[in-house]
């Protein structure tokens, strides 16, 4: 009987112990991956979007200034990704579809950044938003031309993107929500085309009645 409570109570401190270490490590039970856990920490910090020159599809160059005051939701990709990007763009266009017309462009502004920056020139940008369908004011397509401001937008938002020697990139996928403060407040599954949707019009709906 002894014996018995010994062990019932050596499985019990291993449970618990267990449980805790999970916690920990899942970011409250939140998380079940790692990339979901330094998601969550990316939003907890909140960073800003950094100073850099972007240039869209139709070689216009400014700032984030341009966007100030409207949310944007960001992807980043690269034009001659055959896999996950064309499936991002395309879920991203279903949010854009289902955005009501007078948040468009006023409210919101949707944004595409390459980050293969030797190959997605403004003309192969502008080719690429043709076949999908976007590349106007309210969706831009952009590159950031200068490799150190480049990094420098994918560190702070935390973007991975490691080019594998052979013309294609290993890279995480998702949807960046940034207020019109230029703070990042989300990151959005971006197979979750729904939850990202209502995200959105959440924000903006507040954003009216505020």
């Amino acid at each position: 009987m002894f014996k018995n409570r010994q062990q019932f109570i050596s499985i019990a401190v291993v449970l618990v112990f267990g449980i805790g270490l999970f916690y920990v490590g899942t970011d409250g039970f939140r998380a079940f991956t790692a990339e979901t856990a330094r998601m969550n920490q990316l939003i907890a910090k909140q960073p800003t979007l950094p100073l850099v020159t972007l240039e869209d599809s139709f070689s216009e160059q400014y700032s984030f200034d341009e966007f100030s005051g409207k949310y944007l939701l960001m992807t980043f990709i690269y034009t001659a990704c055959t896999t996950v990007c064309p499936e991002l763009e395309r879920n991203a266009a279903d949010i854009f579809e289902q955005v009501p017309d007078q948040y468009l462009g006023e409210d919101i502004v949707f944004l595409s950044v390459s980050f293969d920056t030797e190959r997605d020139t403004p003309e192969i940008l502008s080719r690429y938003g043709e076949s999908l369908g976007i590349g106007q004011e309210s969706w831009r397509i952009a590159r950031v031309p200068n490799d150190d401001e480049l990094n420098g937008l994918l560190d702070e938002l935390g973007v991975i993107a490691i080019p594998d020697g052979q013309g294609d990139y290993q890279h995480n996928v998702a949807f960046y929500l940034i207020d019109p403060e230029g703070y990042l407040i989300d990151v959005m599954d971006y197979q979750d085309i729904d939850g990202a949707t209502e995200r959105v019009l959440d924000v903006l709906q507040a954003k009216k009645e505020g």
